[in-house]
């Protein structure tokens, strides 16, 4: 046992049953996990999930070997040992943090999975004396490889090219949808919308702590409305927009980043160094939004900087004129 953590074991302390135990409970969390990657798939991306529900299958006839394995050398009764019992052991991600990963990374989540485990085996296999045990983790280590192997198969059985383009094409429309759609709009709103009353103050007042904190104003308000408004606009049952709250935190997030951009500044005591250094900001946002659009939604770049560029300029020139004046 480790002193101060009496709940917890050292791999190099458990017995050749509690190893094979300490398998058995890992190839069944497995096995729950990939059918929790395909439930969470089937209804998008049916090749996927199918190949999930495939590598489940083969988790439960592993499972099954080891089992068949434990009752021959030590019967049926299995001791209770999981991951979370053995020090050092490499852990899974509770299900609630991998719900809502996206296609690439579920897939590259599975492929660590299994690298981790095979990976463990054969380091536990190296460290130990024991004969038996040393050949118990081999062959531990050889099923997760065969594990690899099978997931390779299930791809090429149930993910050919066009499944596999066509389902990529799916998560980077659904990822745009979700993402960056809402994210640019906001993006876009709180960097030209606050344009005009951050500056007019600028020029009206000349006081950078006035300013400072009509763009802060501005830049949260707006933020939370953009949210809001977004989140309310449509539940994306119909639409296929994905999910509301996500779209929310996408638009209110960057509508607030975009209105702070240009009024942090301000915290610089000097009032012209803060204002140039604000305008060459605002360039820089409108130029990042330029390219988001050719990046994204394949807007031709030229056509969408003088489009933003010269709105902008137009909103930053009304509010310099106003605030002057």
């Amino acid at each position: 046992m480790i002193p101060g953590f009496s709940n917890r074991r050292r791999f190099s302390d458990l017995s050749e049953q509690e190893i094979l135990a300490l398998a058995i409970s890992s190839e069944e969390d497995d096995a729950r996990i990939y059918r929790s990657f395909a439930e969470a798939l089937r209804g998008e991306y049916p090749n996927s999930a199918a190949v999930f529900d495939g590598m489940a299958e083969e988790e439960d006839t592993h499972r099954q070997r080891l089992i068949d394995l434990h009752v021959t050398r030590f019967g049926k009764v299995i001791p209770l040992i999981r991951r979370e019992h053995v020090a050092g052991f490499y852990a899974r991600r509770p299900v609630w943090l991998t719900h809502n990963l996206g296609l690439e990374k579920i897939r590259a989540e599975a492929a660590a999975m299994e690298k981790d485990a095979h990976d463990f085996y054969m380091r536990a296999a190296a460290s130990t004396t024991d004969a038996g045990t040393r050949k118990l983790l081999g062959d531990l280590a050889a099923a997760e490889a065969a594990h690899e192997n099978r997931a390779i198969a299930l791809e090429a059985q149930h993910l050919g090219s066009d499944a596999r383009s066509e389902e990529d094409q799916n998560a980077h429309r659904q990822f745009v949808l979700t993402w960056v759609q809402p994210g640019l709009a906001g993006l876009m709103d709180g960097s030209v919308s606050t344009l005009a009353p951050i500056f007019a103050v600028a020029f009206a007042t000349q006081d950078n702590h006035t300013t400072l904190l009509v763009g802060l104003a501005a830049a949260i308000g707006a933020g939370i409305s953009m949210g809001f408004t977004e989140a309310a606009s449509d539940d994306g049952q119909l639409s296929g927009r994905g999910s509301p709250i996500k779209r929310g935190i996408a638009a209110g997030v960057m509508t607030t980043l975009g209105g702070l951009g240009h009024a942090l500044p301000y915290l610089i005591p000097d009032f012209w160094t803060a204002t140039i250094i604000a305008i060459i900001l605002v360039f820089f946002e409108l130029w990042a939004i330029a390219w988001i659009q050719n990046r994204y939604m394949e807007t031709p770049f030229l056509r969408a900087a003088f489009q933003v560029v010269l709105g902008g300029a137009l909103v930053l020139g009304a509010g310099m004129l106003i605030g002057a004046g």
